[in-house]
């Protein structure tokens, strides 16, 4: 073959190679991507992020295929667009964070423009990406988990109040019986044994629903008096891993998706029933990093 027809020949394949890519770019799902790391577990962040977007304007609630997996829809000046976020486990204390945006009604623009300059797109979503990541950021400075390691809960009798509620709105649910509750202990002269509990009796991690027993311990006694709303159990006492969540009880949950964490790392077989004892009252205020939760998710023997 002479040198004209090597030429031609590396001209069509060069030119090939370009359509490839082209084709390949016009149809690649993402008008746009966004990759960063944060120092989180990926139930944090999933937390974060639904907590995040709720407080948004002109958002939709987010979809979850898995924890480590959501699709969320924003307005951003009137035009939709579609953000799916992907939570990947890089290591022990890092997840890396992957973000594919898409505006369905222009999309081909959207990527056209991407190449040549700053779009006005590619500023809006990098906005928004960055108002989370400050958001996050921030979260996580007024929280702490240190893992303990396996630990045995106490049996314990208590005086409790059944609540079915979202995850996010434990805390609420704590609050709003935690007069009615010790009120009543207080009137009858039952004597306290110990911290208020959670007791988690279901946990929805696709739904974020939970029902739990928020619970006053009590010194057992015969002829309990009677409330229309307060009950008596015995909490057996269980084997379990356990952490100490320091920070505001109302997301004390971000300990709980640590604790799992530590367990499929460790090969502990856990149930999704963590009980929580509030070892400070947050009615005296002060630096909530010091107010202490312990935190204990029974072992599946």
């Amino acid at each position: 073959m002479n040198k004209f027809g090597l030429k031609k020949g590396f001209f069509f394949i060069a030119m090939i190679g370009l359509m490839v890519v082209a084709l390949w770019y016009v149809l690649k799902p993402y008008d746009y991507t966004v990759a960063f790391k944060s120092e989180a577990g990926i139930g944090t962040i999933n937390q974060t992020l639904k907590l995040w977007n709720v407080n948004l304007n002109h958002s939709q609630p987010m979809h979850q295929i898995g924890m480590d997996e959501l699709v969320q829809k924003i307005k951003l000046d009137g035009t939709e667009y579609v953000f799916r976020w992907k939570l990947t486990r890089a290591n022990d204390s890092t997840t890396q964070i992957n973000i594919g945006i898409r505006d369905p009604q222009h999309s081909l623009s959207n990527k056209m423009s991407i190449l040549f300059n700053d779009s006005d797109f590619e500023k809006k979503v990098k906005q928004t990406v960055d108002d989370f990541i400050l958001v996050l950021s921030s979260h996580l400075e007024k929280f702490e988990v240190q893992i303990i390691g396996k630990a045995t809960f106490p049996t314990t009798y208590c005086a409790y109040i059944p609540i079915r509620t979202k995850q996010s709105l434990k805390g609420r649910g704590m609050m709003e019986n935690y007069g009615v509750l010790s009120t009543f202990l207080l009137e009858h002269e039952i004597i306290l044994n110990g911290q208020p509990i959670v007791e988690i009796l279901s946990w929805d991690i696709e739904t974020d629903s939970i029902s739990f027993n928020f619970c006053f311990p009590i010194l057992k006694q015969e002829n309990l008096p009677v409330h229309p709303k307060v009950k008596y159990k015995e909490i057996k006492g269980l084997n379990a891993v356990k952490a100490l969540y320091q920070g505001n009880y109302i997301t004390s949950d971000r300990a709980w998706y640590s604790v799992v964490d530590y367990a499929k790392a460790n090969s502990i077989l856990l149930k999704n029933t963590p009980i929580e004892v509030f070892n400070n009252n947050p009615a005296i205020g002060g630096n909530e990093l010091n107010w202490q939760t312990e935190i204990y998710l029974p072992i599946d023997n």
